[in-house]
C-alpha cells in the first residue's frame, strides 16, 4: 500500500503536520495539475514538490538559478536517504554525462539544474530517455521581466514541456506582485494552473522603520534590548566587516559574511551562526539563502535594499518559529536620495552599456566572434581602476548584459580543481619509478577518480589530504610538479568572481539590446522603487498591511505591533484629554473662530486629537466647520 503525503513528511522530515496550504498544493500536484505556489520566505516551498515527487514514479527535475542552493538541497536530500544530484557549472562534460546516465537508469528521485542546462544538447538527448515525474521551477519570479530578478534563460523553460507530455509543472516563488504572478502563468504556459497563495502576513513579525542620526548607535540599542540571534544586512562588503567590529567593541558577539570570502570560510561562519556560537551576522544579501534557522529574533537593515520584494524576503528570515520577532530598517535622508537616483544608475544609457562592454572585452583580451561558453576570472575592482569606471555603473551593466543574454557575472561561483592524465600507462609506470615521492599521489588519484585517464575530472584536494595524511599545500605543490612533467593537465579550483560568456563576443557597436523592453523594465523598476520609498516614509497606517496589499492580498486588519500601530495605540485619545479639548472649544464658541486659533492654544502634537474631537462634535450636531475653517456653535 502506497504511503500518504503525511507519512512521507513524517518519515523524512520528522514533522507531524503540514504548514498552511502545503497539503492542498501537494494533492494538486499528485492529481497531475500544474501549480503556481506563492509561499512567503519560511513557508516551506521545497516540501511542496519534494513530498509528491517521492510518491510519483520517476525523477523530479528541479530548475533553480542558485548554484549554492541547488548543491545544498541535493546534499540535504541525500543525507535523508533520498537519492538526489545537482548539475552545476563546476562539473565537466564527463561528470554531467555520468549524472544524466544515472538519472535515465532511475538512480535519482531529484535532479537539480540551472535553466541554462535545459537548452544543452546533452541534456535534451538524455531527457528523451528519462521517466520524469514532475518539473519544479524554483524562484519562478525570474521568468518575468517585470520582476525584481529577471533572468532571460527562464523564458525558455516552457519549451521543454513539449517533450514532457502529461508531466505536471509546479512553479514556486516567495514574492510576486499580481503583475508578476500573471506574467509567470503566461510565460510558463500554465493557463490552467491551480494557484495557491499562502498569506504574506506574518502576525509575529513587528516591522519598524527609524530615521536616525547615528545608525550604529541605534543598532547597538536595538541589539541590547532584543536578545537572541540576529542578522544585519548591509550594502557593501566593507560595511559588514566594520559593523561586526563595532558591535564587538560593545560586547555583542558578531561576525561578517559576504560573497568575497572563500567557500570554506563562508561555510564556517554560517555554521557558527546557525549553532549560536555567533549571535549576530553582519552581511550582504549573499547570506541567508536556503538557511532555515527558526529562532532568528531580529533582522536589521542597516542599508535599505532596492525594493519591497527583497526587503520582505530578507526581513522574513526572522521569527520562523512563530515567536515574536523584529524587522527593523534604519535610514537617513541621504539614503532616500540615493534610492531615488537608482533608476538612472541601474538602467544607464545604452551608449554607456556599449562602452563598458567594449572595455570588458579589452580587459579579457577577447576578440570578436569568440568566447561562447567560456569562464574568465574577473576582478571588478581592478577592472574599474584600470579603465576608470564607476563600480555601480559596471555592476549595473553586467546585470543588463545578463538579462539581454550576452554574458553573466557571478561573485559566488565555485569551479573545482580539474585533473586529467595525459600520458600512457607504460610511461606513467616509468615515471613513478623515477619519482617515488609522487607515486602515492598518482595511485590515490587513479583509485579515487574513475575516468581520470580519459576525461577532465573534478578532484577535491581536502579529501586527498585526508586520504594521504598530508597538508593540502603539499598536494597542490605535487599536482603542479606532475603538470610540469607533462603527466597531467591540471586546472586549479576557482573561487574568484567569474564572467561567463553566453554568446560569442560581439562588436560593441552592434551589441544587440532590445531598447523597448529595456526602457519598460526601467519604468517598472522605478515603480517598485517608488512603492518601497513610500513604505519607508509612511508615518501612519499598518506596515504589515502595506506589505500584504503590495503583493495583492486584501486585508484591513491592522497588525497592532508595527511601529505605526504602536504609535497609534500610544497616542490614543483618552477621556480626560477629550474633555480638555472639548471644554476649550466651548469656551471659544460664543463667536465663530478659526480652527487655527484652537491649534495655537494647544501643543502641536495634539493636532490629530483636536480634529478627532472636532469631527465628533460636528457629528453630534454641536458645531459646524465651514470651508474657511471657521468653527460655529449650532
Amino acid at each position: 500500500m502506497q504511503a500518504t503525503p503525511l507519512e512521507i513528511l513524517q518519515q523524512y522530515w520528522g514533522h507531524t503536520q503540514f504548514r498552511p496550504t502545503q497539503e492542498s498544493i501537494i494533492q494538486s500536484v499528485l492529481a497531475k495539475k500544474d501549480v503556481l505556489a506563492l509561499l512567503p520566505t519560511g513557508g516551506g516551498k521545497s516540501i511542496c514538490f519534494q513530498v509528491p515527487a517521492l510518491l510519483l514514479e520517476g525523477v523530479c527535475i528541479v530548475v533553480s538559478p542558485l548554484i549554492a542552493l541547488m548543491k545544498d538541497q541535493a546534499e540535504n536530500l541525500t543525507s535523508k536517504g533520498i537519492p538526489a544530484a545537482a548539475i552545476h557549472s563546476g562539473m565537466n562534460f564527463h561528470e554531467v554525462k555520468l549524472v544524466l546516465q544515472d538519472a535515465v537508469e532511475g538512480d535519482y528521485k531529484f535532479l537539480y539544474l540551472s535553466p541554462e542546462r535545459l537548452e544543452t544538447k546533452i541534456f535534451k538527448d538524455y531527457l528523451a530517455l528519462m521517466q520524469v515525474s514532475l518539473l519544479a521551477i524554483d524562484e519562478a519570479h525570474c521568468v518575468s521581466q517585470w520582476g525584481y530578478d529577471f533572468r532571460p534563460t527562464y523564458l525558455r523553460i516552457a519549451a521543454i514541456r513539449a517533450s514532457l507530455p502529461g508531466v505536471p509543472m509546479i512553479a514556486l516563488t516567495a514574492s510576486a506582485t499580481p503583475l508578476v504572478q500573471k506574467d509567470i502563468l503566461a510565460k510558463l504556459e500554465m493557463s490552467k494552473a491551480d494557484v495557491f497563495h499562502q498569506s504574506f502576513n506574518k502576525p509575529n513579525l513587528s516591522y519598524s522603520v527609524f530615521k536616525v542620526e547615528s545608525k550604529i548607535a541605534k543598532l547597538v540599542e536595538i541589539l541590547q534590548k532584543v536578545t537572541g540571534s540576529g542578522i544585519v544586512y548591509c550594502n557593501s562588503r566593507k560595511q559588514t566587516k566594520n559593523i561586526a567590529y563595532l558591535l564587538g567593541l560593545q560586547g555583542i558577539e558578531a561576525d561578517f559574511y559576504h560573497a568575497g570570502l572563500d567557500a570554506e570560510e563562508r561555510s564556517k561562519k554560517q555554521d557558527d551562526w546557525i549553532n549560536n556560537r555567533t549571535r549576530i551576522m553582519a552581511c550582504t544579501n549573499a547570506f541567508g539563502l536556503g538557511i532555515d534557522k527558526p529562532d532568528v529574533r531580529t533582522v536589521v537593515h542597516y542599508d535599505a535594499p532596492e525594493c519591497l520584494e527583497n526587503y520582505y524576503q530578507e526581513a522574513g528570515r526572522a521569527g520562523r518559529d512563530g515567536q515574536k520577532s523584529y524587522a527593523i530598517l534604519l535610514y537617513q535622508s541621504e539614503d532616500l536620495l540615493g534610492l531615488a537616483a537608482m533608476p538612472d544608475k541601474r538602467y544607464p544609457p545604452i551608449s554607456s552599456i556599449r562602452k563598458v562592454y567594449q572595455e570588458l572585452a579589452n580587459y579579457l583580451q577577447l576578440p570578436v566572434g569568440l568566447g561562447e561558453g567560456q569562464y574568465f576570472d574577473f576582478d571588478l575592482t581592478n577592472f574599474c581602476t584600470n579603465f576608470q569606471l564607476d563600480s555601480h555603473l559596471v555592476t549595473a551593466v553586467l546585470k543588463i548584459l545578463e538579462q539581454e543574454g550576452h554574458c553573466s557575472f557571478s561573485e559566488k561561483i565555485f569551479l573545482p580543481t580539474q585533473v586529467q592524465f595525459t600520458t600512457s600507462n607504460q610511461e606513467l609506470r616509468e615515471f613513478e619509478k623515477l619519482h617515488p615521492p609522487l607515486e602515492e599521489l598518482i595511485k590515490t588519484l587513479l583509485r579515487t577518480y574513475e575516468g581520470i585517464f580519459s576525461f577532465q575530472t573534478s578532484i577535491n584536494e581536502n579529501k586527498l589530504s585526508i586520504y594521504l595524511r598530508q597538508p593540502v599545500a603539499l598536494i597542490q605543490e605535487q599536482l603542479l610538479q606532475l603538470k610540469a612533467f607533462g603527466i597531467i593537465e591540471y586546472l586549479p579550483k576557482k573561487e574568484n568572481p567569474q564572467i561567463h560568456f553566453l554568446l560569442n563576443r560581439a562588436s560593441a557597436d552592434y551589441l544587440l539590446i532590445d531598447q523597448d523592453h529595456y526602457l519598460a523594465r526601467k519604468e517598472q523598476y522605478r515603480k517598485r522603487l517608488t512603492a518601497f520609498l513610500d513604505f519607508i516614509q509612511m508615518d501612519h497606517g499598518c506596515r504589515s498591511n502595506s506589505i500584504t496589499q503590495y503583493f495583492g492580498e486584501a486585508t484591513d486588519q491592522a497588525c497592532g505591533i508595527c511601529d505605526n500601530c504602536l504609535n497609534k495605540k500610544k497616542n490614543k485619545l483618552g477621556k480626560n484629554q477629550f474633555n480638555e479639548i472639548a471644554d476649550l472649544i466651548k469656551s471659544l464658541w460664543s463667536n465663530p473662530f478659526p480652527v487655527k486659533q484652537l491649534l495655537q492654544d494647544l501643543d502641536s502634537n495634539q493636532e490629530a486629537h483636536v480634529w478627532e474631537v472636532l469631527q465628533f462634535m460636528v457629528a453630534e450636531g454641536l458645531i459646524s466647520i465651514d470651508e474657511e475653517g471657521m468653527v460655529k456653535k449650532r
